[in-house]
């Protein structure tokens, strides 16, 4: 069975600054474990992988996103509101990482609400850098379903997400409903598309 592959054309690469701050970024809007004891990006607040695992930089960095060459400027512009959002609440940010990884989770939480509100104006780019995060770890849309499973893809997995059958096409043997909700088409063919 020929499967089609879908190639990212291009991922920018950023700066390790960036990367951080997006990790972290990402790790706030779908948690998961640090991936080592020092982690900084990492909040640590789950268990199991998060978005970070589930290949969040990878999403943001493809070409068909659409952000991939703005990411350095977001990633900038978080750290910016970071500095702000620490000051008017009394934190002390450690320099040794960028402002928005500084932030504990809470904090990062409490920022990004901010970010995303009606009436923020810079709320459509917050919003989608969210929906872009999410997206990485609820459907895994950079990469191959198949490939993604066989890696272990924290969000599939977590979904209950399997293996297809050995000819490559998902089938469920009971119906999500408990019963067949429809009969099949006469015009169908074997492989589900229509005569």
């Amino acid at each position: 069975m020929h499967r089609e592959r879908r190639i990212p054309e291009r991922r920018v690469d950023i700066g390790e600054e960036a990367t951080l701050t997006l990790e972290a970024y990402a790790d706030t809007i779908v948690p998961g474990e640090k991936r080592w004891p020092g982690d900084r990006a990492i909040a640590g607040v789950s268990t199991g992988g998060g978005a970070v695992t589930g290949g969040a930089l990878d999403l943001l960095r493809w070409d068909a996103t659409g952000i991939h060459d703005g990411l350095e400027d977001l990633a900038r512009l978080v750290n910016e509101h970071a500095v702000v959002y620490a000051a008017k609440s009394g934190l002390t940010l450690d320099t040794d990482v960028p402002a928005f990884v500084a932030l504990g989770y809470d904090d990062r939480v409490a920022l990004i609400v901010e970010l995303t509100a009606i009436g923020h104006p810079e709320k459509d780019f917050w919003v989608l850098l969210s929906l872009f995060c999410n997206m990485a770890f609820d459907s895994a849309a950079h990469v191959h379903t198949d490939d993604a499973l066989a890696a272990g893809h924290p969000g599939l997995t977590a979904m209950g997400i399997t293996a297809p059958d050995a000819d490559g096409l998902w089938r469920f043997q009971e119906a999500g409903y408990g019963r067949q909700l429809a009969a099949l088409h006469p015009d169908t063919t074997l492989s589900g598309s229509p005569a």
